[in-house]
Parts: C-alpha cells; structure tokens; sequence
C-alpha cells in the first residue's frame, strides 16, 4: 500500500476507511453550538463560558474564605460565570506524607459557609459512592477525578444526586473513548455532563494536549472545559511530588479557547511555592486577571 493510500481508502476490503476513523463534526458547526451553549447552575442560567476557578485544596477555612472572596468581586465587576472550587480531601496524592485536606465533614462545612457569604456556587470533587451522596446535598456541581472517571458506579452515584457532573477525562483516554462516559452519566439521571480536558500521557511525567477532544466531546452535547493548570503538570517522579510549568498556562488556554472550549478549569493560589498541594502547576491569584484580559478578546 502507498502512503498517501490510508487517506484515499485504497487497500482496505471495502474501499473505505469510514468505519476506520472516527467521524469529526465541522468545527464551524461546533463553534457555533458552543458560543449559544447555556448552564444551568445553581438555578441560574448562564452563557458560556463558565469558569472553575479556586486553590486545589482546602488549607482552612480563612484562607478558602479569603480565595473565595477575591474570586467573587472579580467575578461581579467582569460578569463571569464563575464557579468555586476546592477539594476536601485530595485522595491520590503522589506522597504519603502530603498534605491531604481537612477531611469530608469539616471541609463541606468550609465550602457552604464559602457558598453562604459569597453566593457563588461551588464544585468539589468525590472519591467513592458514600461521598457522592453526601456532597450532592452541599455543591452544585459534583466533579469526578480524572483517575476515576471510568469508575462506573461512583460516576452513577454522582449523576443520581441530580446535580451537575464534571467528568476530568482521564489522561489515559482519548477524546474517542469520552461519549461512553457521557451516556453512563445521562442515563443515571445527571442534570447536565460537563467533561473536562486536562492533558493526555505523553511518556512518563509529561502532558499534553490535544484539541480534537473539543468537537468531539461537544458532539455528544456535553460542555467541554478546560483545564489550564494541570495541563502544565509533570506527574510524579522520583521526588514523591508533581512539578509544573505554569508559564505554559496562557498560551493552553488561548489555544483552548480559539478551539471552541466551552469552560475553563483554573487552580490559583495567593502565594503558589507556599501552596500545600500542586503548587508548582497553580496560577498566582494576582495573575488571573491578566489571563482573563488575553482569553475574552478570543471568546468574544
């Protein structure tokens, strides 16, 4: 077979290779749905995009209180659709010793009094079924760690609160294994299906990305969003810690955002080498707004 030959479909029994390739809608087609793509989040609807912005974990409680606030008044005077974010717990951490956050029943008690004094409404992420339940009656959006996204029951259990569900795809999937995620979420009765691209493994402690998985996740009507920080991560290593190269987190989200991404995905930190947990892959709060100002003009 000649090279030029797998684009033709010659060789193949059928002369075809559409049942080899997967089918891409037109970007043009997608682009459009995108822009008019509406979220409902908390009883609000919002226009894309929308924003999950917050530090990855909870330290305490002055301090997501503090996060929280700042976010809030950035999100008022820029009229963003800005959702809160903060783990509770951080179940995978590459060390033992790390820090792993103030535990299920302290943190959710954070997060609604970050909920009551800000009025912005907030996501967390689940590691079992036990806590999907209970987290559903705190958040508005749950969120599913990209290590377990192919964790059926716990998607199930998330999507049976009725609340929004923010799949991470995991760095092991590729934007073609995605619709399968998307359908276990829908049929357990999620009230919308938010997927999340935040890097694909490229050999070992390297991430990239690849912008297909926008059309393509935006084909099945979930909203794709994504994530500039940990995009920029180099997982694990012989340290016990993940690094990261924050001075790539612009340009991703620039990409990202003139693919069609529907949301963005960022962790910020007041003071990032200090932060508990991924420090070296977080955006520094004073920097946020200067991202927002190169993103919009693209969005818009």
């Amino acid at each position: 077979m000649r090279a030029l030959d797998i684009f033709s479909g010659a060789g193949y029994p059928d002369g075809s290779r559409a049942s080899k390739v997967p089918a891409i809608p037109r970007i043009e087609e997608v682009a459009v749905r995108a822009l008019n793509r509406e979220f409902s989040i908390a009883g609000k609807n919002r226009l894309a995009p929308v924003w999950i912005i917050g530090p990855d974990v909870i330290e305490d409680g002055g301090f997501a209180l503090e996060v929280a606030e700042v976010l809030a008044e950035i999100a008022k005077r820029r009229s963003l659709s800005l959702v809160y974010k903060a783990s509770y717990e951080k179940a995978n951490r590459s060390s033992a010793s790390s820090f792993r956050g103030p535990g299920l029943s302290e943190g959710l008690e954070i997060l609604a009094a970050v909920k009551e004094k800000t009025g912005l409404p907030i996501t967390t992420d689940v590691h079992c079924e036990e806590d999907a339940r209970v987290v559903g009656e705190i958040v508005d959006v749950i969120q599913i760690p990209a290590f377990l996204c192919r964790q059926n029951r716990l998607l199930e259990a998330a999507a049976a609160t009725g609340k929004v569900v923010n799949m991470k795809k995991g760095q092991f999937l590729s934007p073609w294994d995605i619709p399968s995620r998307v359908e276990v979420l829908r049929d357990a009765g999620a009230a919308d299906v938010w997927v999340t691209e935040r890097g694909s493994s490229f050999g070992y402690q390297r991430l990239i990305n690849d912008m297909r998985v926008v059309p393509v996740v935006q084909e099945t009507g979930a909203a794709l969003i994504f994530d500039g920080t940990h995009s920029v991560q180099t997982p694990g290593g012989p340290s016990g810690t993940s690094g990261g190269e924050r001075s790539f987190i612009p340009v991703l989200v620039r990409a990202a955002a003139a693919a069609g991404a529907q949301g963005f995905f960022l962790e910020v930190h007041p003071d990032p080498p200090e932060a508990l947990c991924d420090g070296p892959n977080a955006l520094p709060l004073d920097q946020l707004e200067s991202l927002l100002d190169q993103v919009e003009p693209i969005i818009e």
